[in-house]
């Protein structure tokens, strides 16, 4: 039997579910396939497949934008569609790219490899060496998992030959974390046995693998406590600043940073709540809370830039790149060859700016980003002699289909690649609101919804969230939500409406908007999701019985303590891959990595509190609790099943009959591993949604 693993001790358990976190017992998997095939049988119609059918077309159209990164001449990707439902890894030039007619070079075909290999492997991307000076790109670590979880197996590839190198590296599939060393070494951070793994199942040591070595040979570079959550080095190939770095992550929002000087380890000396960016020449620092250097108080969520050795010198003459204001946000920053981008969110609408640092940081609004749409500008190739200075900007509404735009900074940009509309979209407008939660903070959420939207409360609604780890949730164009949920109608003629929430323990207002729903501040992302619901009700939009709320991972939690502590607000619930019982979440695959963001429930202290939000404790009898469906996937190796399978197993237990389940035997934490499984969990989700507001359960 494979249960997970119980990093620590703790007080003894009156959980009658235990024998469900075997995730692949025999008895577990009989118990999955039971409630698979009730809840298939429920939801896998006609309609359902009629439905599934239409995303998987919006998911494998070859109009999509092919995303691609530059390495040297070539442009790269990764693309899956109808006939290549693995995938393909492929590279083109600038001239092709930019035409109508991309004429690729396959280098990798993934259903290939799969059938060959007997292997169901699942992309997990690709790793350059950087050649010597005048020679292309020719040598790659491929990370392939084989089941969609977080642990990939990394091989040596020649994209020249198109094959794997005989006799390179290759790395057993763990949550390995690598990095070139060279031509013929690797910084290798992965599972090298007893005592290499952290408590939130992570590598703990870095080893030097040398080319032909074993991993038992290889000699040990950089380690970190067993309770931190994980150990990385990273070669910076850059021309001119080559440097070993180190990064001890602590938790989710504490690391140290180390500089190899020497023969030793140097660590940066900044708080460790400071986030770090080496570029050249130049240290950027992004303070998590105030911090306070010679005097100066420079706020949480600014943007610190300073000289690398000067800093090491003792230099302490910070200067601030960006400063926070109570609706502008820092989300991220890309260098060219001569400026920083920086990313920022205005009341959760895009602005971008460049500054110049050899004009003391001098900056300026690099366009004018339309209101309530998402755009992202980032570097092409900061290193290319011709186009150093370009720049992608990659931009999404509701409404708006994805672009992708290729400029010049000083010059102009231009269209080169676009999404087509996947829905009538000129049918649905975009609004932004703002609801009041219960400590009388202004929460903000987005509304897409017919353009003659009746404000009777006779409107089918789904609101989506996540509100934790300072993860901003955006405005972004989606296919699948325009078909399977904005143009559907019911009986009346009502189109379904689609809201977003901006909740706290997210990043739309960075770093203190965060903050303010961590540890036993949890339920106040809570009370802001609750009040947009209120909000949604109060101005007719819907009525409790067809609000509707879906939610995955973090998201999960949030809508299971929507189940739990808000039942009256809502008439369905669609809850994925969830974290649900937070008595032992520490213990199941990565919970352990995350109690910085909830507290750790064996603590008393802290358990205290991290009870008020476990929804797996919080279900009591002679509750009316909505329908829902809690999905999940076996090969999640980062929140995993067993979760979600207790949670529907003590519903079912107390005698609560309108919940279904449903467990994709693969997937990992995405719940799906290609377009037909991505299809068949957002359909699974929104046809159970549609039919349980519309009172077809």
């Amino acid at each position: 039997m494979t249960f997970t693993t119980d990093h620590h001790p703790g007080p003894p358990s009156d959980d009658e579910f235990l024998w469900l976190e075997d995730i692949y017992g025999d008895s577990p998997l009989e118990w999955v396939r039971t409630e698979n095939a009730v809840t298939e049988r429920l939801l896998v119609t006609g309609e359902f497949q009629d439905r599934e059918r239409e995303a998987l077309e919006v998911l494998d159209s070859t109009d999509r934008i092919p995303m691609v990164a530059k390495r040297g001449d070539h442009y790269y990707n990764f693309w899956r569609d109808k006939e290549h439902p693995k995938g393909l890894w492929r590279r083109t030039r600038w001239d092709s790219y930019a035409s109508e007619q991309t004429e690729w070079e396959v280098l990798l075909d993934l259903d290939s490899l799969s059938a060959d290999e007997d292997t169901e492997w699942v992309w997990g991307g690709a790793m350059f060496l950087r050649p010597v000076a005048g020679e292309p790109h020719r040598r790659a670590l491929v990370a392939l998992s084989p089941d969609g979880g977080d642990a990939r197996r990394f091989r040596e590839f020649d994209v020249v030959s198109r094959t794997f190198v005989a006799d390179g590296f290759d790395i057993p599939a763990a949550k390995s974390r690598i990095s070139w060393a060279g031509p013929d070494a690797l910084y290798v951070a992965t599972d090298f046995g007893p005592g290499s793994i952290t408590t939130s199942s992570y590598p703990r040591t870095v080893r030097t693998v040398q080319r032909g070595q074993s991993l038992d040979d290889a000699e040990l570079y950089f380690e970190i406590p067993e309770t931190h959550m994980m150990a990385v080095v990273m070669r910076d190939q850059t021309p001119g600043f080559e440097r070993d770095i180190a990064v001890d992550t602590i938790d989710f929002y504490s690391s140290s940073t180390h500089l190899r000087h020497d023969g030793e380890w140097v660590k940066l000396d900044v708080p460790d709540d400071v986030n770090v960016s080496l570029h050249r020449q130049w240290l950027l620092l992004r303070p998590r809370t105030d911090w306070t250097v010679d005097g100066t108080v420079f706020p949480a969520g600014s943007l610190l830039g300073v000289d690398l050795e000067s800093f090491l010198a003792g230099n302490r003459s910070l200067t601030t790149l960006f400063r926070p204001d109570t609706q502008t946000s820092l989300q991220s920053w890309s260098w060219t060859r001569d400026y920083l981008l920086i990313n920022l969110l205005n009341d959760v609408s895009s602005e971008i700016r460049v500054l110049k640092p050899s004009e003391q940081w001098r900056a300026e609004i690099l366009d004018a980003c339309p209101p309530l749409h998402s755009v992202d500008a980032f570097a092409v190739d900061d290193e290319d002699d011709d186009a150093g200075n370009d720049y992608w900007l990659l931009a999404s509404g509701f409404l708006t289909p994805t672009t992708l735009l290729r400029g010049t900074i000083g010059g102009t940009h231009t269209q080169v690649k676009g999404t087509p509309s996947f829905f009538n979209d000129d049918q649905f407008t975009v609004e932004q609101h703002f609801a009041v939660s219960r400590d009388g903070t202004r929460v903000p959420y987005f509304q897409v919804g017919a353009q003659n939207l009746a404000l009777d409360g006779e409107n089918p609604t789904l609101m989506s969230g996540y509100g934790g780890f300072e993860n901003a949730m955006v405005p972004s164009y989606s296919g699948v939500i325009g078909r399977g949920w904005l143009e559907r109608t019911t009986a009346s003629g009502r189109h379904g409406v689609y809201v977003l929430a901006n909740i706290r323990g997210g990043g739309e207002y960075g770093p203190a908007w965060h903050r303010a729903a961590l540890h036993a501040n949890r339920h106040r992302a809570y009370e802001d999701f609750a009040a947009i619901a209120e909000d949604l009700v109060a101005r007719g939009v819907t009525r409790p019985e067809l609000l509707g709320c879906t939610g995955r991972s973090n998201g999960g939690l949030l809508v299971g303590n929507m189940l739990t502590q808000y039942p009256h607000l809502f008439g369905a619930i669609s809850c994925g891959v969830p974290l649900l019982d937070m008595r032992r979440y520490t213990r199941l695959s990565a919970g352990y990595s995350w109690i910085a963001e909830y507290g750790d429930p064996d603590k008393p202290e802290e358990w205290e509190y991290v009870q008020t939000f476990s929804p797996y404790h919080l279900l009591r009898t002679g509750v009316s609790y909505p329908r829902t469906l809690i999905w999940t996937a076996t090969s999640d190796d980062r929140v995993g099943p067993v979760q979600a399978r207790k949670m529907a197993a003590r519903m079912r237990a107390m005698n609560i009959d309108n919940v279904w389940f449903h467990e994709a035997l693969e997937g990992g934490h995405a719940g799906a591993s290609d377009n037909r499984q991505a299809a068949r969990m957002h359909v699974m989700s929104q046809e159970f949604m549609w039919k349980a507001l519309s009172g077809g359960l």
